[in-house]
């Protein structure tokens, strides 16, 4: 029999954590050897033999987690939102000199996201016009969502490689907020309504057609089967990788 990862949950206790725990348990490839919670010292990851760390933290504790992680020889998922530039660049120094260990940090883990994000991007050069709209339930402390964020770079970067020009846009006055925030010239709208769990649409429209890509997750179940293939594939890929579909055979 293969031998099982040794995995440990941090953030345990939150709605994400708990179902990662549940997935690790039921996978037969693996074990779960911590589950940790606020406050709970990372020393317990040395003690228990993980070998690979699911970070579904906070913000503010995320980056030292990773960093304890990486110095310690674990692999690293991480679905934590508040990687911004100066942090990735900081923990690309950290991997320079722990060269086999990976990190995949991934705005979301939702496989039918990362492959709507992807057809979006592909789609979005061959349309005058798009537009993203991200759905979430309000307890959701960020806006715009992460997998939004993630959506409208990679829409810019393929529609810059192709030579478009930015989306035609003739207003000269509105309130505050009204056309949504610039996302790398990608406007990007947030709605937080009770009921939803996450939810992305974008909008891509040219003469006489609209073309719309939706995703929707109904439960945070969704995630697993993406936290579970990084968890298998991240070993494999030393360094940093940003966005689950880089462990992904697109072919597009």
């Amino acid at each position: 029999m293969t031998e099982q990862l040794a995995v440990a949950v941090l953030g345990a206790n939150g709605r994400m954590g708990a179902e990662a725990v549940k997935a690790v348990e039921s996978a037969p490839d693996m074990k779960l050897v911590a589950a940790l919670g606020r406050g709970d010292s990372l020393d317990t990851l040395l003690s228990a033999g993980a070998r690979f760390v699911v970070d579904l933290t906070v913000p503010e504790s995320t980056e030292e987690n990773v960093h304890f992680a990486v110095e310690n020889g674990m692999h690293a998922v991480v679905g934590t939102t508040g990687w911004d530039a100066a942090r990735l660049e900081k923990l690309e120094t950290l991997l320079a000199g722990n060269q086999k260990v990976g990190v995949l940090i991934a705005p979301n883990f939702a496989l039918g996201s990362v492959l709507a994000s992807a057809f979006a991007a592909k789609a979005s050069k061959y349309f005058e016009s798009v537009e993203i709209i991200e759905l979430h339930h309000p307890d959701k402390v960020d806006a715009p969502s992460g997998t939004a964020v993630r959506t409208a770079q990679l829409i810019a970067a393929e529609r810059a490689a192709a030579g478009m020009d930015p989306s035609p846009d003739a207003t000269t006055s509105g309130l505050a907020g009204a056309r949504g925030c610039d996302v790398d010239g990608v406007r990007v709208h947030s709605v937080r309504l009770r009921g939803l769990v996450a939810h992305q649409e974008v909008l891509l429209g040219g003469p006489g057609e609209q073309l719309t890509i939706r995703h929707d997750s109904f439960d945070r179940a969704s995630f697993m089967p993406g936290v579970l293939l990084g968890v298998r594939n991240v070993a494999h890929h030393p360094g940093l990788t940003v966005g689950l579909d880089g462990y992904l055979d697109l072919g597009l």
